[in-house]
């Protein structure tokens, strides 16, 4: 296998800018395995106007079914409590074994806070963190991260920095025109849209 992409996230609705930047990043790292892993509680996330877990894992099955590279885990969504990123890679090591490269897939933004990650040393150790950079963005300062994680692994994050398109959606925006009773269309693929209005997600004050 040539490695496996995990992408986590609460996907709070899962958009197109999710899926356009992970299919970069997978095409760049020429893996033939991708793995959306929606989180049950994320430890940085607000719970306010979070959607139910299962419904959440629902509309990225819906997002990705007609794409064979993509998958989606409920790993995290059947664990209980507040889960962290470094017990989710170890079971998908203990998954695929030593001889499979993993990848984690995060953004500029949480590069930013990878000081406050559970045994983010450990996590480093584990696998390679990958981050989605943005068009004109540059990369913070990690002298700090590297007191924690070392030389090594902080020049393997520099390494890992890739371009990706510049996608101007968000989620947050998604839910607050889903308040007002505005469209969401194109911003997300239509079976996700079907389904939220089908749900009733989203629509409250």
């Amino acid at each position: 296998m040539a490695g496996v992409l995990l992408y986590g996230g609460s996907f709070n609705p899962i958009h197109h800018g999710h899926l356009i930047v992970c299919r970069a990043v997978a095409e760049q790292l020429n893996v033939d395995r991708v793995i959306l892993v929606p989180s049950a509680s994320p430890p940085h996330k607000s719970p306010r106007d979070l959607a139910p877990a299962a419904d959440r894992l629902a509309m990225c099955r819906l997002a990705v079914r007609e794409n064979p590279q993509f998958e989606v885990s409920d790993w995290e969504t059947l664990q209980p409590g507040p889960n962290y990123t470094l017990l989710t890679v170890r079971q998908f090591r203990s998954e695929f074994g030593a001889g499979t490269a993993l990848y984690w897939l995060i953004g500029m933004d949480t590069l930013r806070e990878l000081t406050t990650w559970y045994h983010i040393d450990e996590l480093c150790a584990e696998c390679t963190l990958v981050t989605a950079g943005r068009p004109g963005a540059d990369p913070p300062d990690l002298s700090s991260l590297q007191e924690l994680i070392g030389e090594e692994c902080v020049r393997r994050l520099r390494a890992h920095i890739l371009a990706t398109p510049l996608i101007e959606i968000s989620a947050s925006n998604i839910r607050a025109r889903l308040r007002k009773g505005l469209s969401v269309r194109y911003l997300t693929p239509e079976a996700v849209v079907e389904y939220v209005h089908s749900a009733r997600l989203y629509c409250g004050t």
